[in-house]
């Protein structure tokens, strides 16, 4: 990865190749200056056999190695020599994370309908119960020439009892009857049993919320026509997706219809010229970038705002290598480091 200039000062590079080639230097006692290949690609050959990018670099003999994301392919292997693989490399899929949308409607998502339907009826039926039960105890009492229940004298104030209780807080009133006791019993049961469901589904709903994605595989991406994807051209991905693709014999199709998009107009619709433009389009939205799992896992993890994610079952198990020139004596010190 290249840093930004600051202020004219030359090039940096960092990354994880440069942490390895550093190392190597560092071992080996060899000092090395980094250019970047004049095209900007990593390599595929031409259609008059010719490479162009780092590969073309190395057979050209302009550079001693070179260094990068170089998928290990049997293509390159035949024309540059590679060492011993120092990163396994498989395809992820880097998208923006959904929008989460606001619903003020969400608090009563956790029971449907009827159940809130059923809540709000049990309320005014509990509190004419307790107000009946209060006024049957106030005769008794009266009769009995004692002084009368002062809990729940109007029917209003019953519901007002009723209500506290579904809420969980406390009311002023007393019960003393037995009868009243067991139907407010039975009432404080209740509410324990429905808040608690609720609290739980309140969680799992406002989790699951979170964590929707109508894509999550490679497969979702293919069947689905609203977001656009793509990886970059003249690639070691966009060759594995276009020898998946248009192999007759693979069974499924998703490859073939992840093609049909990829390489869309020669891939000039879809496709960009290097990661970091494909990781910019991402987090800029409706667009989704096939690369290595490693490279777009970091953008996600380094990204300021948060706005990207990897998803997808991981494809193409392949393995990262330096490449040198064909017949480079320093091939096996490097796979041996």
């Amino acid at each position: 990865m290249v840093a930004e200039n600051i202020l004219g000062q030359p090039k940096r590079y960092k990354g994880f190749s440069i942490d390895v080639l550093d190392a190597l230097a560092k071992n080996l006692g060899f000092k090395y200056e980094i250019y970047q290949a004049p095209d900007g690609k990593y390599g595929q050959q031409l259609q008059n056999s010719s490479w162009n990018g780092m590969i073309g670099e190395l057979i050209n003999k302009r550079a001693d190695l070179a260094i990068s994301a170089i998928t290990i392919t049997p293509e390159r292997e035949s024309v540059v020599d590679f060492s011993k693989r120092y990163m396994d490399y498989s395809v992820g899929i880097l998208i923006k994370k959904p929008e989460e949308k606001i619903n003020i409607f969400s608090l009563f998502a956790p029971f449907d309908f009827a159940v809130w339907a059923c809540i709000a009826a049990a309320i005014p039926i509990v509190g004419v119960l307790i107000f009946v039960l209060n006024r049957i105890q106030a005769v008794r009492a009266q009769n009995a020439s004692q002084p009368s229940p002062s809990a729940s004298s109007t029917l209003h104030s019953a519901i007002w009892v009723v209500y506290g209780a579904f809420v969980q807080q406390g009311g002023e009133s007393t019960v003393n009857s037995v009868a009243m006791r067991i139907v407010m019993g039975s009432w404080w049961l209740f509410t324990l049993i429905v808040c608690s469901s609720y609290t739980a589904n309140l969680a799992a709903f406002l989790t699951v919320s979170r964590m929707d994605n109508p894509i999550r595989t490679f497969q979702d991406l293919s069947k689905q026509m609203d977001i656009s994807y793509g990886t970059v051209r003249d690639s070691a991905v966009y060759e594995y997706f276009k020898a998946k693709g248009t192999n007759p014999l693979e069974q499924d199709n998703t490859f073939a219809e992840l093609w049909r998009t990829i390489s869309k107009n020669n891939g000039a619709d879809n496709c960009v010229s290097n990661p970091s433009e494909g990781i910019r389009k991402a987090k800029k939205g409706n667009y989704a970038f096939l690369w290595d799992v490693t490279v777009v896992e970091y953008a996600a993890l380094t990204d300021d705002e948060c706005s990207v994610t990897v998803i997808g079952n991981s494809i193409s198990s392949k393995g990262y290598g330096i490449a040198l020139q064909h017949g480079s004596p320093y091939r096996d010190l490097f796979s041996q480091r």
